[in-house]
């Protein structure tokens, strides 16, 4: 396939792991966790109280035992999703504390706007997973958050969901829940996917560790991700970049198999560069994209699925910026094959705020990107030769039969960007996309349905969640 975007050769790729490798048997990688440590010390892997290093060979044995494609089960198995290969799932956005009004102003988010985005994702014709965390609910104890966010994926939606990395409790409470819902089968197949993000430079948190044991532990797969600040919690350079975040997730990934062969595992980046105006974030430069599309390269060096971000946007509203830097950030990971795009929909402000109007526009983009990337079908029936001889010079095609049995499913046709003219668009109120957005929301929350679920299932939960929180109160 052509492409202007350019790639790394193969030459760059094996100096970037050349560099990961010195990286991680020369300096090492700081695990804060007693477990962690210790599960390195067992297999012989060389130690300096919470450094562990790391030779190449230990690293390719652990490579070795990954998948490089699972399925994540659903409660509806119909909507069951592959993550790999060719297959790729859209996730909606994840971490955000507040929620981004109408008029650009943040309020703190609720668990009902949690619940809102459960439903929206469940109704959506292009999100395929349910996230965690898509927002940060502020009236619910942050201790049993996860308990809250982990019933509502499961209730309100049938669609598979992202887990509980918050802590080891965490994610021992989300693998509980699982097994209600699935019983026996919960430590065996995989039901949701996981994000452990490493603590740039070169350590893992020892929240995340002890979450990645636990899930791997379970079969649950987990995203093992860099967000590296290019020049300050990183290099400044892409290359150097990509040298550090690779020894960082292949660390990540090393643990998962020592706890789990074959554990699923997802090789993830939302690394950026930093302002160097501002010294924040920027998750809408280019130099992002860049390093998305370098990202997918290692990811399939190693033969692994890749994660990067989606509709990434340092807009704080959505506006023609944050559109512009969306559908760059977006685009570039569908079309550089990336596996599981997570902020597909909804963020805004360098992953501050999510937007119930950019999340709809977002949605819309990510139809488009699908279109964008499928297959032309190129048959007898799709060529239209007798159609085309038939018609033949100065004639037109509306009327054909094939026209119209064709003509609601050969294109895609948005239901919230404008493609009416601008007469009909004047007549019609002038309504700009935020706005439609808006009156959709309505229309969406509106007809929403709850998916149907054993009443006993869902009198376990609130049985679960309520002995869980009465223990911690």
């Amino acid at each position: 396939m052509y492409d202007r975007m350019q790639e790394l050769s193969s030459k760059d790729i094996g100096a970037i792991h050349d560099v990961s490798m010195s990286i991680l048997s020369e300096t090492g990688i700081v695990f804060k966790d007693e477990k962690a440590v210790e599960t390195f010390k067992k297999h012989g892997f060389k130690v300096n109280e919470n450094t562990v290093f790391f030779t190449e060979k230990q690293v390719q044995t652990a490579l070795e035992s990954c998948p490089s494609r699972f399925t994540v089960t659903a409660r509806n198995p119909e909507k069951r999703v592959d993550v790999g290969g060719d297959d790729f799932v859209f996730a909606p956005g994840y971490g955000a504390p507040f929620i981004v009004t109408e008029d650009g102003e943040h309020r703190e988010a609720t668990m009902e706007d949690y619940d809102n985005f459960c439903k929206l994702v469940h109704t959506s014709a292009f999100m395929d997973m349910n996230g965690f965390m898509m927002v940060e609910p502020s009236d619910v104890p942050a201790a049993t958050a996860h308990l809250d966010m982990i019933r509502s994926n499961i209730l309100l939606s049938d669609k598979p969901f992202m887990g509980a990395p918050v802590s080891r409790q965490g994610s021992i409470d989300c693998a509980g829940m699982l097994e209600l819902v699935w019983g026996k089968e919960a430590e065996e197949k995989t039901f949701t996917v996981s994000l452990i993000n490493s603590l740039s430079p070169l350590a893992f948190s020892g929240e995340m560790a002890a979450s990645l044991m636990e899930l791997a532990n379970r079969n649950q797969a987990c995203i093992i991700a860099a967000l590296i600040m290019a020049g300050t919690s990183g290099p400044i350079t892409i290359a150097g970049v990509l040298a550090q975040q690779n020894a960082e997730i292949l660390a990540g990934i090393t643990l998962a198999q020592l706890v789990r062969k074959g554990a699923p595992v997802v090789y993830g980046s939302t690394s950026a560069p930093t302002d160097m105006r501002t010294g924040g974030l920027s998750i809408g430069a280019a130099e992002l994209s860049i390093i998305v599309a370098c990202t997918a390269q290692m990811a399939r060096y190693y033969n692994l699925p890749c994660r990067s971000g989606g509709c990434l946007t340092d807009s704080h509203v959505p506006d023609a910026q944050a559109g512009a830097q969306s559908c760059m950030a977006l685009m570039t990971a569908a079309r550089n094959g990336v596996n599981f795009i997570l902020h597909a929909a909804g963020i805004l402000g360098s992953y501050i705020g999510m937007s119930y109007e950019k999340y709809l526009i977002d949605e819309e983009l990510c139809g488009m990107a699908r279109t964008l990337i499928g297959d032309v079908p190129v048959n007898e029936n799709t060529l239209q030769r007798e159609v085309i001889h038939r018609i033949g010079p100065g004639g037109q095609f509306l009327a054909e039969m094939e026209t119209l049995e064709r003509c609601r499913t050969e294109f895609f046709f948005p239901t919230l960007m404008v493609t009416k003219d601008h007469a009909m668009w004047k007549e019609e109120g002038m309504v700009w996309a935020h706005d439609h957005a808006t009156e959709l929301l309505k229309k969406r929350l509106a007809s929403y349905e709850k998916p149907p679920v054993d009443e006993g299932l869902e009198k376990s939960l609130d049985d679960f969640v309520k002995k869980v929180k009465a223990e911690r109160a």
